[in-house]
């Protein structure tokens, strides 16, 4: 029997796309029309942005932890979220969760590792860019990040605030986002992570410059071989 996916949501688009992959992948292992169960809880964005913005990450742990607890009522089985951002309050929130996680940046990394790649450049919102979330799963399969200089961080958080968590997506922002793409690959990358869950939205791996690892994709897959696991 499968186990029951708890969904931690943070921004819609990327836990909508995260359960659609659940469920619409979830037939190549189970068979026509099934899927493990799942439940997802997600309190809004702007509750979680109010701590994020000040960088008061204790909040984040809260909402998490709260989100945690719920699903674990509506009977989850394990926990993951969707959202690369708030992965930086991962072991804090893990230390008094009542159940176990998947931890998407780990994930990542190790298909990473899997796929033969050594660098991979990290795009996301600034707070994920620049913090440790994806550098510390990466050196621990002894593998390396880039991110972009300071000008094209600003932007491409614009971007992810401004456009893609309301699902608008513009031309100039994906030629934008590709065109910097180019420039990591000439920087000596052999990969790019779309480290926001909105990305794959707008980013599309056959058009762009470099191999893509979609974290929302790949958590969303390691959360059915965890669930169909013995």
């Amino acid at each position: 029997m499968a186990k029951h996916i708890g969904i931690v949501g943070c921004s819609a688009e990327g836990a909508a796309l995260c359960y659609q992959t659940i469920c619409k992948e979830g037939s190549e292992f189970m068979g026509k029309h099934t899927h493990p169960e799942v439940s997802m809880h997600t309190y809004p964005l702007s509750k979680y942005m109010e701590h994020i913005y000040k960088e008061k990450w204790k909040g984040v742990v809260k909402l998490m932890q709260s989100s945690a607890k719920k699903l674990k009522s509506a009977g989850a089985d394990f926990l993951i979220s969707p959202d690369n951002t708030i992965h930086q309050v991962f072991d804090d929130v893990k230390k008094k969760s009542p159940l176990p996680w998947l931890h998407i940046a780990r994930e990542v990394a190790r298909e990473a590792g899997n796929r033969g790649f050594r660098k991979s450049a990290i795009l996301g919102t600034r707070y994920l860019m620049t913090g440790p979330v994806y550098k510390e799963a990466y050196k621990k399969m002894g593998l390396k990040t880039m991110i972009p200089a300071k000008s094209v961080r600003d932007r491409i958080n614009r971007i992810i605030f401004e456009e893609l968590v309301y699902g608008k997506i513009k031309v100039e922002s994906s030629k934008y986002l590709y065109t910097q793409i180019r420039i990591l690959a000439e920087k000596g990358c052999d990969s790019v992570v779309l480290g926001c869950t909105e990305l794959p939205l707008i980013i599309l791996p056959e058009a762009s410059p470099l191999p893509v690892l979609d974290s929302t994709r790949i958590l969303a897959r390691a959360a059915l071989r965890y669930a169909l696991k013995d």
